[in-house]
């Protein structure tokens, strides 16, 4: 055996260029195809981690400017969401709608405690909040319905913001009050959010920042849990029926696309679950095609070794070498170096994925509704890297064994005779 590791060893001093050509269409196959996947999966991953974070079976409806004249009026009104149409979302649906709750904001206030302050914008909201979006409490407690109905001055803020108006006095935050805008709130819960990063938004009752900021009866938009809506078909006759609705109190034609926009979460994760499943193909049958690349070369240039060889194997038999001793040289030797270069290329892969991540991971894009994050976790099994690791061994064996074991059949005297 230690002979046999000294010839391949010598084969592969004296055919450098061959070995590195062979090694790299081994090692370039399995890297492309984990970095492929990695990149798939840490697209996949994060649009599966957004989504998690809020509640799929919700809808949120944001105002928008009509698109059509009806009853009268020109396209392009502005159309301005109110409490009406959060009584009629709960009134109207009782079947489909569950919680109802909407959102006001109010921006560029500064929260102040002692000599510290920040600049941050209170959002008016109700209990059913922290149903629907990723806004998870850490300490105290949420706005409630007394505080709703009784339009309390109490607040509620992200824990960073917290550290920076009491961590240099060393208080606890609850149960303390702070002021903004000139009115005094009482701090009763401290928050988390999925973006660590954002940390500039405060929650007061939906009622008591319409009332101390004059709003009237408007609103930014209305959030609602929906219940037995369990398919795409029921989603879309809802949002017509809800459409229809919301443009009897404000005049517009309920075809009107524009004048509402329903961003229905059910529905949109539907189509992400389409798109994953798009990619998800997409990047195996482009991965696979990289790895037949690879195979390929391997394939061709072990050819071409065995032939530039037929005239040592004719040598060899010459001197007495069996056909099985040969077969054998050929064979171990292609093992070897499709299996060093392979796992490689695996090490090359997977050092490139762990630098997407850190790279590319706690990227996070703002659509003026939500903020997403865009990549994440971009890992590859094991199990499938290792796959692809073995077919390309198994691809250059084979590569090697059909012409080696056909030029160990050749007369000694003809493989001599070989260019």
């Amino acid at each position: 055996m230690v002979d046999l590791w000294q010839e391949i060893y010598g084969t592969i001093r004296r055919n450098k260029l061959r070995t590195v050509l062979t090694g790299f269409a081994v090692a370039w196959g399995i890297f492309m195809l984990i970095v492929l996947l990695g990149a798939g999966n840490g697209i996949i991953h994060a649009f599966e981690q957004n989504a998690s974070e809020r509640a799929l079976n919700s809808m949120r409806v944001f105002p928008g400017w009509t698109t059509k004249s009806y009853d009268g009026l020109k396209e392009g009104r502005r159309i301005k969401l109110d409490n009406r149409d959060v009584d009629d979302t709960q009134r109207l649906f009782p079947d489909h709608v569950g919680s109802v709750g909407a959102t006001l904001q109010q921006g560029a206030v500064d929260v102040s405690f002692g000599k510290e302050y920040v600049n941050l914008s209170l959002t008016g909201v109700y209990p059913n909040y922290t149903e629907v979006e990723p806004c998870k409490l850490a300490e105290g407690r949420f706005i409630n319905e007394i505080d709703l109905r009784e339009r309390r001055k109490v607040i509620v803020l992200h824990r960073k913001t917290a550290d920076v108006l009491f961590g240099k006095s060393h208080t606890g935050p609850l149960g303390q009050f702070v002021r903004a805008g000139g009115v005094a709130y009482r701090v009763v819960g401290l928050y988390n959010d999925q973006n660590e990063n954002n940390n500039s938004e405060a929650f007061i009752p939906f009622s008591t920042l319409q009332l101390i900021y004059g709003k009237g009866d408007e609103l930014n938009n209305i959030i609602f849990t929906t219940e037995g809506l369990t398919d795409e078909p029921s989603n879309e006759a809802f949002e017509e029926d809800y459409r229809r609705a919301i443009a009897a109190n404000h005049r517009f034609a309920p075809d009107d696309d524009g004048a509402i926009w329903i961003w229905n979460r059910f529905t949109s994760y539907l189509h992400t679950q389409a798109a994953a499943g798009i990619l998800r193909t997409a990047i195996w049958v482009i991965g696979i095609f990289t790895l037949l690349s690879g195979i390929v070369g391997v394939s061709n240039i072990m050819l071409i070794t065995v032939k530039e060889r037929t005239h040592e194997f004719g040598i060899r038999k010459a001197l007495g070498a069996k056909p099985s001793s040969i077969l054998r040289l050929i064979i171990v030797e292609s093992v070897a170096i499709t299996t060093f270069f392979g796992y490689v290329g695996m090490v090359a892969g997977i050092a490139a994925t762990e630098w997407m991540d850190a790279t590319f991971g706690s990227q996070t894009v703002d659509t003026g509704v939500f903020q997403a994050q865009m990549f994440q976790d971009p890992t590859v099994d094991l199990g499938i890297a290792l796959q692809a690791t073995v077919t390309l061994i198994v691809a250059g064996t084979l590569a090697g064994f059909f012409p080696a074991r056909k030029a160990t059949k050749i007369r000694p005297i003809e493989a001599l005779r070989a260019e």
